[in-house]
């Protein structure tokens, strides 16, 4: 069942989502070659304590950690680890979650790791471009589809790739919740979009095949033929006039 939240949980929504968004902010400050993930993962722990909330994702399902770290072929759910050392070069999505009070924020970003090659720089910027087209579609009287469509019509036309096999979702009470957001799709399909709806828009966009394969821990997805990939993910209200980003936050 899809969920429709008053202005209450709305705001409690936020301000999780908030703390996610601090976070990330705070972490891309430490992004650098020579840093471990899992130094990353106990700084953001750290954070999101101290801000009041709790890691959504240590110990959901079983994940080991407070964050998901996903380097160059990794596409979603790589496990922090004080063996994987950053190095120049890399691209690096920091994938987090927030519980406070009840209620949930996820987002996410991919960094570059000091200098980037070409591809990766214009793999980035082009998924997050996909991210704020889908944004642009979440409003009401629009369908899920539409945010699909502008996500899959911006990563396509520059000869990218979208992960078909993973998708976005509503988020509020729960950590995943209905609708499903794909990033692909056609026009006017899916459930109508209404004032109060949130969901987790989150492009994940290859630069070679959209294929991906899940390694043996059971959690890090990567490409299937191991080239770049990329993720961006925002929590998205519904609001009276168009989409409401419930975690982007400005730099200080």
């Amino acid at each position: 069942m899809i969920q429709i939240h008053d202005l209450d949980e709305l705001e409690r929504i936020g301000e999780s989502a908030r703390i996610v968004g601090r976070c990330l902010l705070m972490l891309s400050r430490e992004v650098r070659p020579g840093v471990s993930t899992l130094e990353l993962d106990r700084l953001a722990e750290a954070f999101i304590r101290d801000a009041g909330g709790e890691p959504a994702f240590k110990g959901y399902r079983g994940f080991p950690a407070s964050i998901c770290s996903s380097i160059n072929e990794e596409v979603v759910h790589g496990i922090p680890s004080a063996k994987r050392i950053l190095r120049e070069g890399d691209i690096i999505s920091l994938d987090i979650g927030v519980k406070r009070e009840g209620f949930y924020g996820d987002a996410a970003r991919t960094f570059p790791v000091g200098q980037v090659s070409a591809t990766a720089t214009r793999l980035l910027d082009v998924t997050q471009r996909a991210l704020e087209a889908g944004i642009a579609q979440a409003r009401p009287g629009n369908r899920v589809s539409d945010i699909s469509a502008a996500i899959e019509r911006e990563v396509t036309r520059e000869r990218f790739r979208v992960v078909r096999a993973l998708v976005g979702h509503g988020i509020g009470r729960e950590l995943h919740e209905e609708p499903q957001v794909p990033n692909y799709g056609r026009v006017g399909e899916g459930p109508k979009l209404k004032e109060g709806m949130v969901l987790a828009i989150e492009p994940m966009v290859n630069a070679g095949t959209a294929e991906v394969l899940t390694l043996s821990d059971q959690w890090t997805v990567v490409t299937a033929d191991r080239g770049l990939s990329a993720h961006f993910e925002h929590t998205v209200a519904i609001g009276a006039e168009g989409p409401v980003v419930l975690s982007r936050v400005e730099a200080d």
